[in-house]
């Protein structure tokens, strides 16, 4: 429901004002009789004018006139969103490298799962109309969650990545080739894979580029990330005492053969060395795999005005009408 003049209402204002000032209006005038039988006869023709009624009647009379001429309007509205017939899969690293604590996350520092999750989340929210799903890779591939438009469940099912939740390894042809396996089933525009990894393939029974040749087969672009410094990292260990202490260790990313997957598929290669970066790149990807969206919306509205009116005229006739009423 919505008024066509919403500025009209400001009138109601003046009734309270309009009943103050009635209320002044002072006592009624007396007269003096010779007699108090004349006085009773008189009052026998006397007609009876409610001192409440007539005037509250008066005032919301008035008041229902001023809500019919702001025009209020009893609406049907339907909206149509075309979705933009994207499909993304999110292939993301959980095997135990990812545990280095060479990122920040709220100026502090995480480990690398931590601050991908958080950067991945925030992807999620800037791509509302395409659907998304997302594998957990290490020794072997997971389906955490199929595509979906139901980004809330698949938030989820991201905020569920654990390190260790597969066997360890980096089985990143098998990653590619599962994801390639579940976009290939969908009848989109665009299919498109943004895999994420820290290390090297070593895990898996298919090469990383036999899986993108097959993904480029079907027409499918697989984006690939290097996460992680250069060099060395600081990653958490438990000692022989149940201590944790921090430990550097070489950082090996397959950066030519995660360059050759993109290539082959016509996407591209990033790296990744900090929190910073990282988001950076997972927007240059959203600008790149742009998203269109179509809305139509259908209003339809019914006036409610002659049915104030209506109402407003039916106060006033019972005002009369009591205003007229003589006592028997």
């Amino acid at each position: 429901m919505r008024f066509l003049y919403p500025h009209l209402l400001w009138l109601l204002l003046l009734l309270p004002l309009l009943a103050v000032l009635k209320g002044r209006a002072g006592a009624a005038p007396a007269l003096i009789f010779s007699s108090t039988s004349v006085a009773a006869s008189l009052a026998k023709a006397k007609r009876t004018r409610p001192a409440a009624l007539i005037p509250a009647l008066k005032l919301g009379a008035l008041a229902v006139l001023i809500l019919a001429a702001a025009r209020p309007q009893l609406g049907n509205t339907t909206t149509e969103i075309q979705a933009s017939g994207i499909d993304i899969m999110l292939a993301v690293d959980v095997s135990g490298s990812m545990e280095a604590m060479d990122f920040t996350l709220d100026d502090q520092p995480a480990n690398r799962l931590a601050v991908v999750k958080r950067v991945v989340d925030q992807f999620i929210d800037q791509r509302p109309n395409d659907r998304i799903g997302l594998i957990a890779f290490a020794g072997r591939p997971y389906l955490v969650c199929p595509l979906t438009l139901d980004h809330q469940w698949l938030r989820k099912r991201l905020d569920s990545l654990e390190i260790g939740m597969v066997e360890d390894g980096t089985a990143i042809g098998s990653a590619i080739g599962s994801g390639t396996n579940r976009l290939r089933e969908q009848d989109s525009k665009s299919r498109i894979m943004i895999l994420l990894t820290d290390g090297i393939n070593n895990a898996g029974r298919i090469p990383p580029l036999v899986a993108a040749e097959a993904a480029e087969t079907l027409d499918i672009k697989v984006y690939t990330i290097g996460a992680g410094s250069r060099g060395e990292a600081p990653i958490p260990v438990v000692d022989s005492f149940g201590r944790q202490r921090i430990r550097m260790a070489r950082v090996d990313i397959d950066d030519k053969m995660l360059s050759e997957v993109a290539e082959l598929t016509g996407a591209r290669y990033f790296r990744a060395t900090n929190s910073s970066s990282l988001a950076r790149i997972y927007g240059e990807i959203d600008a790149m795999e742009t998203t269109t969206r179509t809305i139509k919306k259908f209003e339809n509205y019914r006036e409610l005005f002659p049915y104030l009116v209506f109402c407003a005229l039916m106060l006033l006739v019972i005002e009369l009408g009591i205003s007229r009423k003589k006592l028997p």
